[in-house]
């Protein structure tokens, strides 16, 4: 068996359709991949398919398959993807006439039965709770979708489709089943599902592995045309992250880090539906130019459920952004606030109507973030954002109405861009649960003729032994000097749910111990302690010299249920890396040569 060739076109709905011509042209592809869903991306679908029965899945990715299927089609590659989102079936309808107007004979298959939004009552009645808060099953769901395995796209492939395009599957699944499919992989080699699932996951977000939002963004390249990474990839699982020739952005030990360490919890128990991986003893090498090599993933048997995932609406909420400049920005700004949401709940209270159940006020510029920390409390410009929830639409268009109302009565220097009044929008909630993989069998569907996919077999029960091996400890210091984590690490942070994670990784072995003596998880938990932080976990990644921690209940309830400027915790790791860390005057004064 040789390497397979696998190209990661997309991160989200609605990602740049750049990558798929330099891919297709430029790539030499076995397989193309794309990666469409969140658990919001499924809530609005859901409420697409509500209002058409032919919606509720991503329409752009038909038309960009379709622009290039005579090449596709030429190159033999094939093609994966959760474009399917809520109506995988109409997607693939839809391909299929795209394929047919284009005179080509290729085959679609459809993955479906992660779909549960029929079956709500069931769970209800059951008594099923959130995994992560006890609470119980909401009354009217939305979407309710379990994250399928790689199974069902490996069947597909091997019953000679062309293009397989599923619901709700795991992010790393669509790489997966390709490595399953092409290496015949069996369901007990944990090892090698492990590091096509790692694969995966660096392939999951697109250009975030090639040189996307890197902490040395200064070093990535074009980013008009930055270019999209591949996977080359073994027998064995091993691999090589590249990307198309030409293109801009950067393939590097620190790219490729990053995006291992993004949004992942406990990386010695990393659980995915065929697999539970062990992401500890990665290693990561650079071979030359944009050429990197990831060895070293473990993985065991996996656990017999799925996760899944439900989204609701729990009222409204808005929020608007007003420009202040001028002297004094940041006061007036502050006060600018203080007055509306005052002149706010004064007229609510009159009215008879409840006050808003949680506002938010943040004054980008000012360095809010930050808190204490911030150098620029007497910025001149700062933009106001302030929003609200409240169960009912009319009370959140008032608060609306006088924010707007400033322009003309509250602080000098008030500006924004004209006609952009923002509107009340629903507050889409998340419950996730685990369903058990026997009630939740997954079909494939082409050509007229439908089969099962059955999903591998469970067992794992969460525990595991934990390399214990010491850290190396930091050594003692008489003269230490505090530079920036920055110039001693890579980090990159992200979300799950209402958790963050900040990965970071050592730019060299030997910085690790003074890096783990400062971001001890109190300190962690410290310096985001305004945002209401709850436990901080510490993991070690040995393998790349990293740490990863996590953030419990940080992002005042995550995606579009929080109010926050950033919901997802994506700045998380920038804040992070100015902490100061003691390291001997030695190395402080190595890391100020500029060749270092």
């Amino acid at each position: 068996m040789k390497a397979i060739r696998i190209g990661g076109a997309t991160g989200f709905w609605g990602d740049t359709t750049t990558s798929v011509p330099q891919l297709v042209k430029g790539g030499g592809l076995d397989y193309l991949v794309f990666d469409y869903l969140a658990e919001i991306t499924m809530s609005i679908m859901a409420r697409a398919r509500a209002k058409d029965e032919n919606a509720g899945f991503a329409a752009d990715f038909v038309s960009l398959v379709a622009a290039h299927l005579p090449e596709i089609a030429r190159q033999r590659i094939k093609v994966i993807s959760n474009a399917g989102g809520v109506n995988p079936r109409a997607c693939g309808k839809l391909l299929e006439r795209a394929i047919g107007k284009a005179g080509l004979d290729l085959k679609v298959a459809v993955v479906t039965g992660d779909d549960l939004i029929a079956r709500q009552e069931e769970f209800r009645r059951a008594g099923t709770r959130e995994m992560f808060t006890g609470e119980p099953f909401p009354e009217k769901l939305w979407s309710f979708n379990a994250y399928l395995g790689a199974g069902p796209i490996a069947a597909a492939l091997d019953a000679g489709a062309d293009i397989v395009i599923t619901g709700r599957c795991v992010d790393s699944a669509v790489t997966l089943g390709t490595c399953i499919h092409a290496f015949g992989w069996g369901a007990d080699e944990f090892d090698k599902l492990a590091a096509g699932s790692l694969a995966g996951h660096i392939l999951e977000c697109g250009a975030q592995a090639s040189g996307g939002i890197h902490t040395d963004w200064d070093k990535t390249g074009d980013w008009a045309n930055i270019g999209h990474p591949i996977a080359e990839i073994e027998p064995d699982g091993s691999f090589v992250v590249t990307k198309p020739a030409g293109t801009g952005g950067l393939v590097s030990v620190g790219t490729v880090s990053e995006q291992l360490l993004y949004e992942i919890g406990d990386p010695a128990a990393y659980l995915l539906p065929d697999v539970t991986c062990d992401f500890t003893r990665v290693e990561i090498a650079e071979l030359g130019p944009d050429r990197v090599r990831v060895t070293g993933a473990r993985g065991r048997r996996p656990t017999d459920t799925y996760k899944a995932s439900a989204t609701f609406q729990d009222g409204f909420r808005v929020g608007m952004y007003v420009t202040i400049g001028g002297i004094d920005a940041v006061a007036k700004a502050e006060k600018t606030a203080d007055a509306v949401l005052r002149r706010c709940a004064r007229l609510l209270e009159d009215q008879g109507v409840a006050p808003y159940s949680e506002t938010s006020v943040e004054i980008l510029g000012s360095e809010s973030a930050y808190a204490e920390r911030s150098r620029a409390m007497g910025a001149r410009e700062v933009v106001l954002k302030l929003a609200a929830k409240h169960a009912a639409e009319a009370p959140l268009n008032l608060l609306v109405r006088e924010l707007t109302s400033s322009g003309t009565s509250m602080a000098p220097g008030t500006a924004g861009m004209g006609g952009n009044r923002p509107k009340v929008s629903p507050v889409v909630r998340l419950f996730s649960c685990l369903v058990a993989k026997s009630a939740v069998p997954a079909t494939v569907e082409m050509e007229g003729r439908a089969f099962d996919a059955p999903a591998p077999a469970g067992g794992h029960d969460g525990a595991y032994e934990r390399d214990d091996a010491s850290p190396e400890e930091a050594p003692a210091m008489d003269d230490p000097v505090a530079v920036p984590l920055v110039a001693l690490a890579y980090g990159r942070s992200g979300d799950k749910g209402n958790h963050a994670n900040i990965g970071v990784k050592a730019r060299e072995a030997r910085f690790l111990p003074y890096i783990r003596a400062a971001l001890m998880p109190d300190v962690v938990a410290g310096y985001f302690a305004h945002f209401g932080v709850g436990k901080v976990r510490r993991y070690e990644l040995p393998g790349i010299h990293a740490l990863n921690f996590l953030l419990e209940d940080v992002l005042g309830g995550g995606g579009i249920a929080s109010l926050r400027n950033d919901p997802q915790g994506k700045a998380y790791a920038q804040i992070l890396l100015d902490l100061p860390v003691p390291v001997p005057a030695a190395l402080a004064r190595e890391l100020e040569r500029p060749d270092t």
